[in-house]
């Protein structure tokens, strides 16, 4: 069975925007202003560096979201540095 792409599933797209809300404040503001924007036009490869990034403690996201540090470890993959690059604009 061939799985929707994000675009044409409104459960996942639901499911994405549920898991951006953070305890954080400004996490929250970045994250929703960036979804706002942007929600319908995400990749998979967007989508999923999304999901990683939401695995984050939101100390750690901020700081990746802030660049006051790069992505490292399983996180250090060009879909997520090129996500990163277009959230740190929202």
């Amino acid at each position: 069975m061939v799985m929707a792409a994000h675009q044409d599933d409104p459960a996942r797209r639901s499911r994405l925007r549920w898991r951006s809300r953070r305890g954080l404040l400004e996490n929250d503001l970045i994250l929703s202003r960036f979804l706002d924007a942007h929600e319908l036009s995400l990749t998979d490869d967007d989508v999923d560096a999304f999901t990683r990034l939401m695995e984050l403690p939101d100390n750690d996201l901020m700081g990746l979201l802030l660049g006051q540090n790069e992505p490292v470890d399983e996180l250090n993959q060009p879909h997520v540095h090129a996500l990163l690059i277009r959230l740190r604009q929202a």
